[in-house]
């Protein structure tokens, strides 16, 4: 849904008042003590249009995607009117940055609206992603650019698609104003939904300042918000703590699988509830490299693809160190809380593991499990490594390939040495034979998890000059309708799974703020 909208000044307050009830807000995080956040409403802009309404996820949600269309929704989602109902607020939170622990960062650009129950009984924020400064801002202009608006709502949208927790986009304006980064570029705004806002660098934040009723509030109401089974366990922080880890450990293990690059993997961009959030300079492998970096501001490669786990371990860690005083509590001892946090940090490698090696295992179409299977799968990987090969694509037609032997060439074409293929096919397929599924059932159900379609670097890029330079949107709405289906083979969205030529190879992404 778009629209070219219209210049929409700011309303009056007895305009917002008789407005339309866009959303059935029941905050929580409002009610919680003011120390948590900074209550301001988001900045008016001069002239809004919308971009796109997510029809799709406004229904999950319970509300009216017409109405967010309109004028007086727009303005809304601009930020040029507070819906009834609202609180806006910013959300206070540290984070570690790199590795460097930065005591106050906050929300800097972004207004929680407030929150929402979906169909599914869930509770969901409603945020504004660029809707002017705040006191967190640390003389940022609280703004967001357009380009990377349109990279976090269509790469957002494909996670969700892949079957990947993330936080969602829920609509996208532009302000009819320009910020500035690298030069003038068009300013937009765009609306996130997420289970929740809070991260390790939330935890950091209250740890730090040594209030332990603070670090207990916030601990509750996480714990009563998104792992509520933990506060009847016998030791609930603990439980709370495992909580999260298990899940952060399978969400790493599913951007593995997917060759999926975040590529700013600081604490503060680390979610409680085990989203994926904050879309910054992330990035989608093409030939499988194992190190590979696009992050301008990686330097160091610390986030790169290979250290991804590593990294989320070590984010764990610092919410260890956070909820310790708290295990101490629980423990009785400061011996037994450090013991009681170590153990819980060494559930990472058994999580994460168990969810590669099982994900592995249904990308090579194998749905029982022996000795050797993975040493199969890293077999194939140091391969493609060596050969250049796509990791999306080798994936996809080996679907093909387990469907009959005929269908290797698909496969073994995308590896500078074809042999290298054949090679790893024989070992494969002898292993293949002790599966009791059919061919065909087989390949049918490696489609299932192999994508054919990702957002290519290139693709985005693409979508992003032609809004950017041309205000453009159609092939923002093209690669968002074919990444929507990412198991489908359509002859329409053959065009979005051709991985770039030379010309084309985007070699940085930026995180635009």
């Amino acid at each position: 849904m778009s629209s070219d909208g219209a210049s929409i000044a700011p309303l009056s307050v007895d305009e917002s008042a008789t407005a339309l009830p866009f959303f059935a807000f029941a905050n929580t995080y409002a009610r919680l003590p003011d120390r948590f956040f900074a209550r301001l409403a988001p900045t008016p802009v001069a002239a809004p249009k919308l971009i796109q309404v997510n029809a799709a996820l406004a229904r999950e949600l319970g509300l009216d995607a017409d109405a967010l269309a309109t004028p007086q929704g727009i303005a809304v989602l601009a930020g040029n009117r507070v819906a009834e109902g609202s609180e806006p607020l910013a959300q206070a939170y540290a984070g570690s940055q790199f590795g460097y622990f930065v005591p106050l960062l906050g929300d800097g650009r972004t207004n929680l609206l407030g929150e929402v129950l979906g169909r599914d009984g869930r509770r969901y924020d409603i945020q504004l992603k660029g809707s002017g400064p705040t006191p967190f801002s640390r003389r940022g202009d609280g703004r967001a650019a357009l380009g990377p608006v349109l990279r976090e709502y269509i790469v957002s949208e494909a996670m969700a698609a892949l079957g990947v927790p993330t936080t969602r986009a829920l609509a996208a304006v532009t302000t009819g104003e320009h910020v500035v980064r690298e030069g003038m570029l068009p300013g937009a705004i765009l609306t996130r939904v997420a289970w929740s806002h809070l991260r390790v660098g939330t935890f950091q934040y209250f740890a730090k300042r040594g209030n332990m009723e603070d670090l207990r509030t916030l601990a509750d109401f996480a714990m009563a918000r998104h792992y509520p089974d933990a506060a009847h366990a016998a030791k609930p922080y603990r439980a709370f703590l495992e909580g999260v880890i298990e899940r952060q450990a399978k969400l790493v293990a599913q951007w593995m699988l997917l060759g999926f690059i975040h590529g700013v993997m600081n604490t503060d961009n680390t979610s409680i509830s085990g989203e994926t959030i904050d879309y910054g300079p992330c990035a989608f492998l093409e030939a499988y490299q194992p190190n590979k970096v696009f992050s301008s501001i990686d330097q160091q490669g610390r986030y790169a693809y290979s250290n991804q786990p590593d990294a989320m371990h070590w984010n764990l860690t610092r919410l260890a160190e956070s909820v310790l005083p708290l295990l101490v509590i629980e423990e009785g001892s400061d011996e037994a809380g450090l013991a009681s946090a170590y153990a819980a940090l060494a559930t990472f490698a058994t999580h994460f593991e168990a969810a590669r090696e099982e994900g592995l295992r249904r990308k090579l179409g194998l749905l029982t499990s022996q000795e050797g299977d993975i040493a199969l799968a890293e077999d194939l990987l140091q391969r493609m490594a060596a050969n250049h090969a796509d990791f999306t694509l080798t994936f996809r037609k080996l679907a093909d390939a387990a469907a009959g032997v005929t269908g290797d060439e698909n496969a073994r074409r995308l590896f500078s040495d074809p042999t290298a293929f054949d090679t790893w096919a024989v070992a494969w397929r002898t292993r293949l034979a002790q599966e009791p599924s059919e061919p065909a059932e087989r390949a049918a159900q490696m489609r299932h998890v192999n994508p054919a379609i990702i957002p290519r670097n290139h693709r985005v890029q693409e979508v992003i000059d032609a809004a950017v330079l041309r205000r453009d949107f159609q092939p923002f709405h093209d690669l968002l309708t074919a990444t929507a289906a990412p198991y489908e083979d359509s002859a329409t969205a053959d065009r979005f799974t051709v991985p770039a030529r030379p010309e084309e190879c985007v070699l940085q992404t930026f995180c635009g703020t």
